[in-house]
């Protein structure tokens, strides 16, 4: 099975690339027409497609909405068109839940976005599956890993000199490698919106010091006024086969991974 990655040199996609097998780099599809991303599926004779490639920063997003439409709806929906024979896969967000009302866990039926980011988000999903019904749409949460420059949730953990700000706010937090473990049964996925990653009742504020805690550092987070939930309830993807440590225990694993949590219990 050959797997065409967009978004290769990214967070996600970079992961991916390393941990799957018989993958293929996408090339930028910034300036692709849609008959352009017809031939380079064509030429790739890719089996599945991973689309990763996006604007996420929520900030960008908002002051520039007309790149964030163009990369995260307009370019996945050429990808939909063109992706004729192919399992199309795409990565959404857990912004879309970003303007519910009530605390959560949020279920797949409750998007209800605020931000450009996220109505950007919702829009692909819709727009994609009514052209491909059968392409998965993942709503993933803030994701971690260790072998990367960017920053990330870990990364702050760990940085001494990091000034960590959390309020009582309900989030996932999903370890990356466990991201491409579950892509084999991802691609088995029967077409449709899929809650994906970790799930947990523990705010980021008390993740945050139960984690320094278990590092063995001084340090503690400021409380900050609590941010809306962004709590899903992954049940649909779960009785799919699809499983993620909870977020604290994916965190102790990958610190465990990468030999960073050495004589801690």
């Amino acid at each position: 099975m050959k797997i065409l990655i967009t978004g290769a040199h990214g967070f996600v996609g970079n992961r991916l690339m390393q941990d799957l097998d018989d993958t293929v780099a996408a090339p930028s599809m910034r300036s692709m027409s849609e008959e352009q991303i017809r031939n380079m599926i064509e030429k790739s004779r890719a089996d599945v497609i991973i689309h990763t490639a996006a604007i996420s920063d929520v900030g960008t997003c908002e002051k520039n909405p007309g790149a964030s439409y163009e990369a995260n709806v307009r370019l996945p929906l050429f990808l939909a068109k063109a992706a004729k024979e192919q399992k199309l896969i795409c990565f959404s967000s857990d912004q879309v839940y970003r303007g519910c009302a009530g605390e959560g866990p949020y279920k797949e039926e409750d998007a209800s976005p605020c931000n450009v980011y996220g109505r950007h988000k919702l829009e692909m999903e819709q727009r994609v599956l009514d052209v491909k019904p059968d392409a998965v749409m993942l709503r993933a949460e803030w994701m971690y890993d260790y072998p990367t420059k960017r920053s990330n949730y870990l990364r702050m953990l760990l940085n001494e000199k990091q000034v960590l700000t959390f309020g009582k706010q309900s989030r996932g937090l999903t370890y990356l490698r466990e991201v491409a473990e579950n892509m084999p049964k991802i691609f088995m996925l029967p077409g449709g919106v899929y809650n994906f990653g970790s799930e947990t009742k523990q705010t980021m504020y008390d993740i945050t010091c139960e984690m320094l805690h278990f590092l063995k550092s001084d340090r503690k987070p400021e409380e900050v006024p609590p941010a809306h939930n962004l709590w899903m309830d992954c049940t649909k993807a779960k009785e799919r086969g699809i499983l993620f440590s909870d977020a604290k225990e994916g965190l102790k694993r990958c610190l465990k991974d990468y030999h960073l949590a050495k004589d801690r219990e």
